[in-house]
């Protein structure tokens, strides 16, 4: 289990006031994709798992994604190839950690989700509607909820069981979606207290949620909002962090008191 795990946590968003409040939006320095950290093995090595025998799981799409999809698959693999970490060979490339993953035209997201360490999910604004859609997604290390129960739904849908997602808050994040500009994507960070560590935790909605007094691992999912150019789809990654509470700083335990506990 420990090799899917974190040494310490980069950053903590209960330490600093705009990162503590909701949503917490900041403006993104840097390349979004690619990012990878101690844990790049072990996690992709899960999620190489994942994908061959939980496909139906983790990686779905609903018709009329396929531009999306393509141009999300464009992105990323052009990132990736100013990074010496990755080796291109033909239609194969060569991870960081030495494994060669074939890059297959008709499987954008099984591709996509053997080639990072983010999850990755695809929203778009059908004509008429109110708000985005969750047309796609490669999800392989969900937080308590279950991507079959929300391909296709609503941001508002997606968001039903969190009690922080009101409707100010569904009207603040649209607003968000409605405004983001090409090239000027946007982060956020969460964290929640868990006991189990598991990176793959699918939960349906129906499941009862039974309130934890205590857990001994930090889970934090550095999210990032981009808007694609041609499709002008929005694209939602997740890295996601899970660490033992006893590896993180003095003064980040310090402010532990004010991160949730999952439920």
């Amino acid at each position: 289990m420990t090799n899917v795990l974190h040494d310490n946590l980069p950053t903590a968003p209960w330490m600093a006031e705009a990162t503590r409040r909701l949503p917490g939006l900041q403006p993104l320095v840097g390349a979004p994709w690619g990012a990878r950290d101690e844990a790049f093995a072990g996690q992709m090595a899960l999620r190489d798992r994942l994908v061959s025998e939980r496909r139906d799981a983790v990686i779905d799409a609903l018709p009329g994604s396929e531009a999306a999809l393509a141009e999300l698959r464009d992105a990323v693999i052009a990132d990736l190839r100013q990074d010496a970490g990755y080796t291109w060979a033909g239609d194969a490339c060569t991870r960081p950690d030495g494994v060669s993953v074939r890059l297959d035209p008709d499987d954008p997201l099984g591709t996509l989700a053997r080639l990072i360490q983010q999850d990755l999910c695809v929203l778009e604004q059908p004509e008429g509607a109110e708000e985005h859609v969750l047309t796609a997604a490669a999800l392989c290390f969900p937080a308590s909820w279950t991507l079959a129960e929300k391909i296709g739904r609503p941001l508002t849908g997606i968001h039903a069981p969190v009690h922080e997602y009101d409707g100010g808050m569904a009207r603040r994040v649209q607003r968000v979606f409605d405004h983001l500009r090409v090239g000027q994507p946007v982060w956020r960070q969460n964290a929640l207290i868990y006991e189990d560590p598991a990176l793959f935790q699918p939960r349906r909605v129906e499941a009862p949620r039974v309130q934890r007094a205590d857990g001994g691992y930090l889970r934090s999912e550095r999210q990032v909002l981009l808007r694609l150019p041609e499709t002008g789809a929005i694209v939602f990654s997740i890295h996601t962090y899970v660490v033992l509470i006893e590896s993180l700083t003095s003064e980040q335990r310090a402010g532990l008191g004010g991160v949730a506990r999952v439920t």
